[in-house]
């Protein structure tokens, strides 16, 4: 079961078209609560609001918030116009998108007559945090290549709770975003990764795609048992749609789990297991002992000869990163706690470049 408490708005936090942030008190304690507009409307001072209080009573980590259910001053609602794509279906949440790909749509007939991506370099990552080292990376070295966003259903489902998202195309570092499956709130919505992929080259034009899940990556201490699994039949479906596949590595030295040292058992599973396609894999050259350690865990797998391994240079990277403006972490770490998996991410960012510059690496096998 759900946790759910009414609260009454005592404070707006933060506004704008897609997310409102609010005070609410319950039980005479305020409480951060979001409220999705797209989702359940808008909200205002005074309103009694039905909340999902369960990610707070469970203590997981989605910043404190409840979420909003409904807003009882406002229960009414009116349906947008067009669309008749369900995301969040058969539950009480269930939301109308226009799909990119829906017949009434203008962009129908591209997806109708689509015959490849050609060549484009489509980095497929795992965790949200991924995202910000790759397009940092990617923008030093050509601030005029279009970036592509799309956002996975395998964590956070609306694109809007990401604060990093709304940063970068507040900064224009991000040209288009695309929530696939069940995950919403996009320039663009679209059923599958297929179609996810077709639009980020067709409609919106991107010269290269990025493709990780939103905040929040589910894992069990198993084998097979966290959302970031995904990554394996992504990177088919961009082979299978004739794009260049690049597979970014979780890789930590920081992380005390050990069994997210090195590379994460989690990309090991994913490009030993998962994946039936080749992708390229990027590995920045850490020093001799973290080189050892990483290649001795590649010897254990099928992975170097399943992949194209592609061995950097850590070159500027550091540089890059540590001079960001954006607040950069990943499982509560920065950058500077945390070197490894950053630069690992924007070095997956710069093969992307570097595929798009040289057209022998796309025929690279």
């Amino acid at each position: 079961m759900i946790g759910i408490k009414m609260g009454k708005v005592t404070k707006i936090l933060n506004r704008d078209e897609q997310k409102t942030e609010a005070l609410v008190k319950i039980n005479d304690v305020d409480c951060k609560a979001v409220n999705y507009n797209q989702l359940t409307g808008a909200i205002e001072m005074g309103d009694t609001l039905l909340l999902n209080t369960t990610a707070v009573d469970l203590n997981l980590g989605t910043g404190g918030y409840h979420f909003v259910i409904s807003n009882l001053d406002q229960a009414e609602q009116n349906l947008s116009q067009g669309g008749h794509i369900m995301k969040l279906r058969y539950t009480p949440y269930q939301l109308k998108v226009f799909a990119a790909e829906e017949q009434e749509s203008t962009y129908h007939e591209i997806f109708k007559n689509f015959q490849s991506l050609k060549g484009m370099p489509v980095i497929v990552g795992t965790l949200h945090s991924m995202l910000l080292p790759m397009i940092e990376m990617i923008k030093s070295m050509d601030k005029e290549i279009k970036i592509a966003y799309i956002m996975t259903d395998g964590a956070a489902l609306p694109i809007n709770f990401s604060n990093t998202v709304k940063n970068l195309k507040q900064k224009e570092l991000i040209n288009g975003t695309i929530t696939i499956g069940n995950a919403f709130g996009g320039d663009l919505d679209c059923i599958n990764i297929y179609n996810g992929l077709i639009a980020a080259k067709e409609i919106l034009k991107c010269d290269i795609a990025i493709v990780t899940m939103g905040p929040g990556i589910a894992g069990t201490g198993t084998k097979y048992g966290f959302s970031g699994i995904e990554q394996g039949h992504i990177l088919d479906a961009v082979n299978d749609l004739g794009g260049k596949a690049i597979a970014a590595l979780r890789i930590s030295f920081a992380d005390q789990r050990k069994r997210h040292e090195g590379i994460s058992h989690h990309s090991m599973t994913v490009l030993d297991k998962i994946s039936k396609t080749r992708a390229m894999i990027p590995i920045p050259e850490f020093g001799k002992s973290k080189k050892e350690y990483i290649y001795d865990q590649l010897s254990h797998t099928r992975i170097e000869g399943k992949h194209k391994i592609i061995s950097m240079n850590i070159g500027n990277a550091i540089d890059i990163l540590k001079n960001s403006t954006f607040n950069m972490r990943t499982m509560g770490r920065s950058f500077l706690e945390d070197q490894e998996y950053f630069i690992t991410a924007a070095l997956a960012g710069k093969l992307g470049v570097m595929v798009l510059d040289d057209p022998e690496l796309k025929h690279v096998e």
